[in-house]
């Protein structure tokens, strides 16, 4: 065997023995350098309401991902708008900014999700709709959306991993752009 094949011949089990893979994925800890904005903000604690697929949205889009080549990623709590809501509260929580008792209360309308892991070029989306309610007033109602693009490659099983994770690390930068609107903020000003 040649060198290349000898090098070439694990990569070739792999693609061999890798079959569909069925991922669930969490929400981990909290970034940061979002929970240094948060507490450098000087925000009201509120409450993490409702979190929930948007209305005349495919009910499939809150617990399923297509576009990873015959593999899947699911949220690990059955929705990815409870993975938003997680992603919210761990952040805010890190910030010492989760008042169960507040007026305030943030509540998400998941709006689009979606990855592809295509050949050459893989990209990300995800769009939420936040309101902020003081108590029956709303403070604020916005839709964010955050992208994502990378390289992907022909191979498989290096191209399906790293579209998970660039679809998990979305939810971060979706809070992080919520955290950095300055309506947002007015909104949880104290």
């Amino acid at each position: 065997m040649t060198s290349l094949s000898l090098r070439l011949a694990p990569l070739l089990a792999v693609l061999v023995f890798a079959g569909c893979a069925n991922v669930k994925l969490d929400a981990t800890g909290a970034t940061p350098a979002t929970v240094e904005k948060l507490r450098a903000a000087k925000l009201a604690p509120a409450q993490v309401g409702a979190f929930r697929l948007a209305p005349g949205k495919d009910p499939a889009m809150d617990t399923s991902l297509s576009g990873l080549r015959g593999n899947s990623l699911a949220p690990a709590k059955g929705s990815w708008s409870q993975l938003l809501k997680d992603t919210v509260l761990a952040e805010l929580t890190a910030a010492g900014l989760v008042d169960p008792a507040s007026s305030l209360v943030i509540e998400g309308l998941l709006t689009d999700s979606k990855v592809d892991a295509a050949i050459g070029t893989g990209t990300g989306r995800l769009a939420a709709r936040f309101i902020v309610k003081n108590g029956s007033r709303v403070a604020y109602d916005k839709e964010l959306t955050v992208d994502a693009q990378w390289e992907s490659s022909f191979i498989g099983a290096v191209a399906i991993p790293a579209a998970m994770n660039q679809y998990g690390a979305l939810y971060k930068s979706l809070v992080a752009k919520l955290v950095d609107d300055p309506d947002f903020r007015r909104a949880l000003t104290k």
